[in-house]
């Protein structure tokens, strides 16, 4: 059997040589970093009432305010923005209730008459201020939890409810991610060390009762003071950022976002 050989003439060696050069003189294509806020060391997880205790002295349900953790594992702020970038996606621990599906549906029936609606929530960029005030700067769509209660969901920022467009949120150094609830949302974890985790709440009276009226913020642009503090406990969720790339220095068109 006779076997085809290939040989280079002086003209298609020059030219492989010349391709070669440019394949090694070609930068590599930016990627973009990718960073996990709120993910710490205890790992996000859909919450349950300690044990011995009842639903009705379990207080795992956040309700019509936005919350803010404040420090997790130990690690202060952990929903703060260090790069410039985008809020791409976010995790959100939510807690089954009760292991009975029937006796469930009748928590849910009267969480939705006492606070206004169906579990909600909305992922919220808040822009600190002194005096533990933050100014909302920008905010997701809301999402309706109902499908998902007792799971760990991953939620892309797409617009609800059929999730047909992108909405991803800009952020900047500084920045920290909030957590709105405008009805309801079984997401805090109880009876954690005090020294480890805390969060804050958007109101300052009557801290140790569900708010008796709407603290949830919702209007891009205003302020609220975030006065209720409470200790040994973790909001389950985190958000997912796209960082920019870098623009080179000798590019002289760059624009400021905010």
């Amino acid at each position: 059997m006779e076997y085809m050989t290939t040989r280079l003439t002086p003209l298609l060696a020059t030219i492989a040589a010349a391709l070669a050069g440019l394949a090694v003189a070609m930068p590599a294509a930016a990627s973009a970093q990718t960073v996990q806020l709120g993910q710490t060391t205890t790992p996000l997880s859909a919450p349950a009432c300690p044990k011995k205790s009842s639903l009705a002295d379990c207080h795992i349900v956040l309700t019509r305010t936005t919350a803010l953790q404040m420090m997790s594992d130990a690690i202060i702020n952990p929903m703060r923005v260090n790069q410039q970038g985008w809020i791409t996606s976010f995790t959100v621990g939510l807690s089954r209730l009760v292991a009975k599906p029937k006796e469930r549906a009748g928590i849910i029936k009267g969480l939705d008459t006492r606070y206004g609606g169906a579990p909600e929530l909305a992922i919220s960029v808040l822009e600190p201020e002194p005096g533990n005030r933050y100014k909302l700067v920008a905010q997701s769509g809301v999402y309706n939890l109902t499908p998902f209660l007792g799971q760990l969901l991953e939620q892309p920022m797409s617009l609800p409810p059929r999730f047909s467009s992108f909405t991803a949120l800009p952020v900047i150094r500084g920045d920290v991610i909030g957590l709105t609830v405008p009805t309801w949302a079984p997401v805090l974890a109880l009876d954690l060390p005090n020294g480890q985790f805390s969060y804050r709440q958007s109101r300052r009276a009557n801290c140790n009762n569900p708010a008796a009226a709407q603290t949830a913020q919702t209007h891009v642009g205003v302020e609220a003071t975030y006065g209720c503090y409470y200790a040994g406990t973790r909001l389950e969720y985190g958000a997912t950022e796209i960082v920019d790339t870098k623009v080179p220095k000798t590019y002289v068109g760059q624009s400021v976002r905010r």
